[in-house]
């Protein structure tokens, strides 16, 4: 073997390159694809990396690697050749074999060549042992193909390996011989045939003659002379033509003698069993010939044979002398001349011996009978007693008998989370179609699993409809589909779909479902083949292990192909105990339903209109997927048995602090449990429900019912009462938050239709749980719109929403509005607690208080000291070192922080490092790992859609009194927050990942509501910030936290936003300046990361200024100089702000110009204060001089250079600002939730006071002196002012923009003194001076101010004189300002008294500007939706003439006094406030109708139908009406409310 060493490479053979190619670590596709492409030793000596990459499909990294190794190969060879002389012995002798006998000896892996010296022999030898063990180790065992059984569907896997070649052991079982054929496989039909006739003689004469059973197997390696791999693996041959093997056999007639026909007997004709390969394209078999000697056939007799060789030298066929031969251990051997007689006289010996044999072959005991039963359901319910109703399914199928589709009950009952179905014709005639029709299934394919990098889980599973609806996947194609997925052969499904495969299997596994939640199910009902077992693999390498794999199959015989396929992966032990064969699926059905919780196909019942009862279809509820609805016989379905066995474990989990579940109701109302407490607020919230249900007092089609509750204070057990005792008179659903408001709307407007007539219809109780504002308003929208489309009639109740939501303050929001709101606390009032008390002494009769935990809780009231007290002896004893321990801390710092949050159980698994072998063990080996005291505070949940288990502390308030005594003085929060967020562990654990990550990062930058005072304001920090910054005193810690977060969040930009408001709270300017900008680099477009970074400059400018003031000494512009390129510095910031505000199209981000307009106020107010500007004869006349003309003070000349020209257009750019918050606060409403709002820095509060404040600051700045003259009781305006001067005092008293102006409406002092003299400052004859548009704007809203608080002022203009001052607004409307438009719809309303062609003329006016108002809406509203940006009406159209009939919306708002601002807007929303008799008095009604949804003005002509804006859309008639409507005037337009139908 040595001199191997030195044969050049250039002479290798393809497979002797393949041997050296995997000696380097090449991957085996890469070699197989080598060897196909007779790659040998001549063309690797050629080879370059461009061919290994373009023609083999090479990734980079390997193609570099060969090419580097066959270099140090080649000069290792030459520095060899250099020492040693070649000896070519081995080759010649090889040459010498005749080809018939000689099969390609590869390179043997202990004589690779290396490039490495060779030190010595024992380093070959360890390399040699260590190289054969690896090949060894890293091959797996499999059986043969049970001996000589007809109907065996049976496949071997590639590079498997059977038992060595044996002899004969007790004639029965067979013995053993391997040819690898691989040459042999590749000649022509004669030569193929003379060969593999000779070793079928061979062996079949060797067996016959020594009556023992054996089995010849072409394609598995028969020595080690085939380097690379081991003796007996499985490799398999190319068959192109079976016929060739099948009439090999015909030689017997030409090399047997005498008795031929026995040896036909015997030797049985060539089995072909298919090689699978994980890469293969190409198919290859092994193919056997059993030999069975019956006794009857070969008694007495001894079988001489003359084997074929075909002869090279004369290309013809030549038989080898007669020889008697037989099998000698694993060889077969010719008897020798000396043998002969006495092998004849042993004839007799070994017949009686076979005779024996296969008599003691039918006298073996006859087969135990499994109990398949029991083996079934133990397998399905993971030992339990039943089948877990979490645990999800995926079944792996095939064709389905038309009998067995009559029994599958027991898949209808379970939670089938995919089916991969490699039936083709499923949906038509098999499973898919049966199935659907009882489920909602969704058809996909498996590119359907691929998904893209950018995608997170969550989005790609709603996408798929996964958890809600079974996911039906077609493997190999869908006839019924006209899309072009077509079914194919196996070769070409390796070759085009096995990575799709693998991708989907590897997704659902790795990211979709945690181990330990789903079970596989294979379930193999027709004859199986390659793709339904590469499926096995790839579950099987994905789960790594089989243990929640099961098969469920009936026929022996389909079982065997798949049984020799998964004994090689797992072992044939473990194949059969997770295995049910010979087990019908009639018998499958009856055995399973009988472990299931819901009784098979029990149905569904929902109330109706006429007080009887209607079936819900499986299918049309699933089809509602975004709701979970209560039926009326909810829970029925229980199975007895598992009721029995599980009320008690359902009665604690609830008493201990778990989420009510309808069990629990059903329980109790069936009296297997006590009843659950009804708190007062059940009470309440039944009384408003019952109280709309008989009165619905505002004719909406959509009420709403809010419960506010403490966090833990039972409000969701209240509100699932009130839905549970309703579900027989209403239909009623919880709504999944997962889907949008769009969807939910439509589901429960089916489920509000189903089975009824859309005009008779019980209401739809809809419970929301802990949704935000904004998806409430959203969802009552869609609900209104949708009642809308289907005309239903005017004041019927359609929809109720029950919204349960956690609050800091519930009692509060009751008051608010007593007629909506119910509050639910800690507290318990004295009733309650009487109820409380009884409980417990029940409970404590049946439970261990430590079982009971939250409810012991509630009945103290949660009560600080008893809390505390309850806390420390719950920890008592705790081992603060251990990894349990340190769970807790993690588990009670989140749920103290974070509304909501919890851990997944398998991020818990992974922090105790538990290694789980047995999945149907995992929550208890989870269990066992806990502390007792764990056990006590951890309360287990389940995703109420995915199952998929966490856990969470029982309390936040006992997750916070954990964390203070947990920590005592020695921790602090700080420190543990840093552990956690360095706990690199969760970090990265990949299941419940996004979650874990969401709630990881609100833990650090969410801002919360906090009590401040006795009022509840936004945090301005993430409370665990906030704690850390004022409790701990540690901002420096605080910084700390943020900064690693950022990096821990892959630098995200809004945790560098939060850094720098943090950093600029404490007044690190320098610092704080970098995370704005860090996170401005990321995120350039984001007009509130553009927003903070200016705040950091205002906040340092502000600083500066104060730094100057307490240096007190005079300020120059040298001292001031740094303050003044801060100030400038900020407000560059805030414009860039305000632009990427203005382009984005899905927000409204004001904080730029509210902003600016701050920093610039400040500025000016610096500037003034300079000892230049600040002496009072003429230092502020020198200030104008600077600020408004091209003249530049010397004293500031030098200093301010860089400055002149910005602060120059301050003046402009401050009123531009001023200008655009006028406008924008003429368009929408201002009023601001303190819960409603989102944006990172601080909202002005109160923007219409703010506004009127800031101009006026705004024009002090630049009219200071005449402004204080004028305000001097008696003095008049001053003849000499500049139309600019006077301009500025006009801003100094409030009459700088129509906001400014028409908020004097709410402040009575002096208003109507001050608003004659803002009108006192405007030109005499207004008609003949050249105004502006903004002047002409502000002078007539003046006038309509004026009059609307003293109508009889003398200043007042007519009308008409303010009709023609708007002739003055640009002909061209689309250059007019959107304050003028308003003007023009106000001013020429036509009067009653008007003539028909002056009512004409102003129609046309107003329609005109209507119109170009309309437009400009659109383009200010962006894509906000409606409901977030409500249109302000400024006017109503009073009763009135002239001035008179313009009513401002102040003036009516007082109807509304005394409720909150949300409440305020709904009501007059929904138009409940329309109805005050006060408001009949004031306002005028105007007739009009409605057409198809529109409502049209009646009074101007036919042909010009005048088209208005419903103010509430849902109060539109469906049908064509005669109506009567208040008018309001809006920036939109003009707009109808109150529309009431003539009767």
């Amino acid at each position: 073997m040595a001199d191997e060493l030195d044969q050049s490479p250039k002479s290798w053979t393809e497979s002797q390159v393949s041997t050296w190619l995997r000696s380097i670590g090449v991957k085996d596709r890469y070699i197989d694809k080598m060897y196909e492409d007779e790659v040998d030793g001549i063309v690797l000596l050629a080879l370059n990396e461009d061919f290994l990459k373009k023609n083999i499909g090479m990734k980079p990294g390997p193609a570099h690697l060969i090419i580097q190794k066959r270099d140090e190969l080649i000069n290792s060879k030459q520095k060899t050749q250099e020492k040693k002389k070649p000896t070519g012995g081995r080759k010649t002798e090889l040459e010498q074999k005749d080809i018939n006998e000689k099969s390609v000896q590869p390179l043997s892996t202990s004589e690779r060549p290396s490039a490495e010296t060779r030190q010595d022999d024992s380093v070959l030898k360890e390399r040699q042992t260590a190289q054969q063990q690896f090949v060894l180790t890293s091959k797996e065992d499999c059986r043969p193909r049970p001996f000589d059984q007809e109907e065996i569907d049976f496949i071997y896997v590639k590079h498997r390996v059977l038992q060595p070649e044996s002899g004969a052991f007790n004639l029965i079982s067979p013995c053993h011989e391997f040819k690898s054929f691989a040459v042999a496989a590749t000649l022509d039909r004669t030569r193929l045939q003379a060969k593999f006739a000779k070793e079928v003689l061979r062996f079949a004469a060797g067996c016959m003659n020594i009556r023992s059973n054996g089995t010849i197997h072409f394609g598995v390696m028969d020595s080690k002379e085939d380097a690379g791999y081991v003796h007996g693996e499985i490799i398999g041959i190319p068959v192109k033509e079976r016929d060739m093997y099948v009439d090999a056999l015909d030689y017997i007639e030409k090399s047997i003698s005498s008795d031929k026909e026995h040896v036909r007997q015997c030797v049985r004709p060539p089995r072909f069993i298919e090689v699978m390969g994980q890469e293969s394209t190409e198919k290859r078999y092994v193919v056997e010939v059993d030999v069975v000697p019956s006794i009857s056939v070969v008694k007495s007799k001894v079988y001489a044979v003359r084997l074929p060789n075909f002869k090279e030298s004369t290309n013809k066929i030549e038989y080898e002398k007669e020889m008697i031969l037989r099998r000698v251990g694993s060889k077969t051997e010719q008897v020798t001349d000396k043998e002969l007689s006495d092998f004849y006289q042993r004839v007799k010996d070994r017949d009686v011996q076979r005779e024996e044999a296969e008599k003691s072959q039918f006298l073996n005991a006859p087969e135990i009978c499994q109990d398949l039963g029991r083996k079934l359901t133990m397998l399905m319910t993971s030992g339990k007693k039943f089948i877990e109703k979490e645990k999800w399914f995926i079944l792996i199928t095939n064709k389905f008998k038309p009998d067995d589709l009559c029994n599958i009950d027991w898949l209808l009952n379970m939670k089938i989370f995919c089916v991969f179905d490699f039936d083709p014709e499923s949906n038509i005639s098999g499973l898919c179609n049966k199935y659907r029709q009882h489920h909602v299934t969704n058809m996909h394919s498996l590119q359907s699993y691929r998904m893209s990098g950018d995608m997170a889980i969550k989005e790609f599973t709603n996408q798929l409809h996964l958890f809600e609806q079974t996911s039906w996947i077609f493997c190999n194609g869908n006839i019924d589909f006209k899309g072009s997925e077509t079914p194919c052969d196996e070769m070409t499904w390796i070759k085009t779909k096995m990575t799709f495969l693998r991708e989907s299997v590897s997704l659902i596994c790795k990211k979709i479902l945690p181990k330990g939640t789903f079970q596989v199910i294979f379930l193999p009902t027709s004859p199986v083949e390659k793709p339904f077992l590469h499926t096995f693999n790839e579950f099987f390498t994905d789960m790594e292990g089989h243990e929640d794999i099961i098969c469920i199959c009936e026929s022996e015989r389909n079982f065997q192909k798949w049984q020799s396929f998964a004994d090689g992966s797992c072992g044939p032990e473990t194949v059969n105990k997770s295995s049910v064969v010979g087990m019908k699926m009639s018998h499958v059905n009856a055995t399973l339903q009988q472990v299931q919780l819901v009784k098979a196909c029990t149905s569904k019942h929902l109330p109706i209109f006429v007080k009887g009862t209607c079936r819900l279809e499986t299918q049309a509820e699933e089809q509602m997927y975004s709701l979970e609805i209560l039926t009326v016989n909810h829970c029925d379905e229980t199975s007895e048995d598992f009721i029995n066995e599980e009320e008690a474990n359902i009665e604690s989990q609830f008493y201990h602090g778990g989420r009510v579940s309808w069990l629990n109701f059903w329980l109790a109302e069936n009296k297997y449990v006590g009843e659950v407490i009804k708190r007062d607020a059940y009470r309440d919230t039944s009384k408003l429900l019952h109280g709309a249900l008989k009165c619905n007092a505002d004719e909406t089609p959509v009420i709403s019912i809010n419960i506010y509750h403490h966090p833990g204070s039972g409000g969701s057990t209240v509100a699932r009462q009130v839905l549970w005792d309703n579900r027989k008179d209403l239909r009623c659903a919880v709504v999944k938050l997962s889907y949008s408001a769009a969807v939910v709307a439509q589901h429960a407007v089916e489920l509000r239709e189903y089975e009824e007539d859309p005009q008779r219809c019980l209401p739809v109780l809809l419970l929301i749980e802990d949704s935000d504002r904004e998806y409430l308003d959203d969802l009552r929208n869609e609900l209104g719109i949708a009642s809308n489309a289907k005309k239903i009639k005017a004041g019927t109740l359609c929809f109720i929403l029950l919204s349960c939501q956690r609050s800091h303050d519930p009692e509060g929001k009751c008051k608010e509005s007593p007629l909506q709101n119910v509050s639910v606390t800690h507290k318990l009032s004295a009733e309650e607690k009487r109820k409380f008390s009884g409980k417990r002494k029940l409970l404590e009769e049946r439970y261990e208080p430590d079982f009971i935990l939250t409810f012991v809780l509630m009945t103290e009231g949660f009560k600080e000291d008893y809390l505390k007290h309850f806390v420390t002896h719950l920890l008592e004893g705790i081992d603060h070192g251990s990894v349990v321990t340190r769970l807790i801390l993690y588990v009670a710092l989140l749920n103290a922080y974070v509304q909501n949050s919890f851990i997944s159980q398998s991020h818990c698994e992974a922090l105790l490092a538990l290694t789980i072998h047995l999945e149907r063990f995992r929550h208890h080996e989870f269990e066992k790992s806990l502390s007792p005291h764990a056990k006590l505070v951890f309360l287990h949940l389940r995703d109420d859609k995915t199952h998929i288990e966490s856990i969470k502390i029982i309390h936040p308030l006992i997750a916070k009194e954990i964390l203070q005594q947990l920590l005592g003085s020695q921790q602090t929060q700080s420190s543990l927050a840093m552990k956690l967020l360095c706990e690199t562990v969760l970090f990265e654990h990949r299941f419940g990942r996004e979650e874990y990550l969401s709630f990881l990062k609100a833990l650090f930058i969410t801002r919360s509501i906090i009590r401040k005072g006795n009022k509840f304001v936004k945090s301005f920090f993430s409370p665990l910030i906030e704690h850390v910054c004022e409790n701990e005193k540690r901002p420096d810690k605080a910084i700390e936290l943020l900064k690693e977060a950022f990096q821990r969040f892959n630098q995200n930009p809004f945790i560098a936003q939060q850094l720098a408001r943090l950093l600029y709270t404490y007044e690190k300017f320098e610092e704080a300046k970098h995370w704005a900008e860090t996170a401005a680099k990321q995120l350039p477009n984001n007009s509130y990361i553009l927003d903070t970074k200016g705040q950091v400059y205002k906040k340092w400018f502000q600083a500066k200024c104060k730094a100057i003031e307490n240096d007190n000494v005079p300020k120059t512009a040298q001292n001031t100089a740094d303050a003044v390129e801060t100030a400038l510095k900020a407000v560059e910031c805030f414009q860039q702000c305000e632009k990427a505000a203005d382009a984005d199209m899905e927000h409204a981000n004001s904080l730029g110009f509210f902003a600016e307009v701050e920093v610039g106020c400040s500025l000016l107010k610096l500037i003034s204060s300079l000892e230049v500007f600040a002496n009072k004869t003429s230092g502020h006349s020198e200030c104008m001089k600077y600020l408004l003309t091209d003249y530049i003070p010397k004293e500031v000349e030098g200093a301010w250079q860089l400055f002149h020209d910005r602060l120059k257009n301050l003046r402009k750019t401050m009123e531009d600002a001023l200008e655009w918050i006028s406008e924008d606060l003429s368009y929408f409403q201002t009023d601001i939730d303190v819960e409603e709002e989102h944006s990172p820095e601080e909202k002005i509060g109160h923007p219409l006071t703010w506004l009127a404040n800031k101009s006026s600051e705004y024009g002090k700045y630049f009219s200071e002196v005449y402004s204080t003259t004028l305000q001097n009781q008696g003095k008049s305006v001053p003849a000499n002012l500049t139309p600019f001067q006077k301009r500025m005092i006009i801003y100094h008293l409030g009459g700088g923009n129509i906001i400014s102006i028409l908020s004097k409406l709410t402040d009575p002092r002096d208003t109507v003194s001050v608003l004659e003299t803002i009108l006192s400052l405007y030109p005499s004859n207004p008609k003949n001076a050249k105004f502006g548009q903004k002047d002409i704007v502000n002078y007539i809203v003046t006038h309509i101010t004026l009059n609307s608080l003293s109508p009889q002022a003398r200043k007042v203009a007519p009308l008409k004189d303010l009709q023609a001052l708007c002739r003055q607004f640009p002909s061209d409307k689309r250059k007019c300002l959107p304050s003028s438009l308003f003007l023009l719809t106000l001013l020429f309303w036509p009067e009653d008294h008007d003539t028909d062609h002056e009512k004409e003329t102003k129609y046309e006016i107003v329609q005109s500007a209507v119109e170009h108002l309309e437009k400009g809406y659109w383009t200010k509203k962006k894509d906000i939706p409606q409901r977030k940006r409500r249109i302000y009406t400024h006017f109503f159209l009073g009763s009135g003439n002239g001035l008179n009939k313009f009513v401002h919306k102040k003036k009516i708002e007082n109807v509304t006094k005394g409720f909150s601002v949300s409440e305020k807007r709904m009501k007059w929303f929904r138009g409940e406030a329309w109805k005050k008799p006060e408001i009949a008095e004031t306002l005028k009604c105007v007739s009009g109708w409605t057409e198809d949804g529109v409502v049209y003005l009646e009074g101007p002509p036919k042909e010009k139908k005048f088209s208005l804006k419903p103010l509430h859309v849902l109060s539109v008639p469906h049908g064509n009406e005669n109506i009567t409507f208040y008018l309001g005037f809006t920036f939109r337009g003009l707009v109808a409310c109150n529309i009431v139908v003539n009767k």
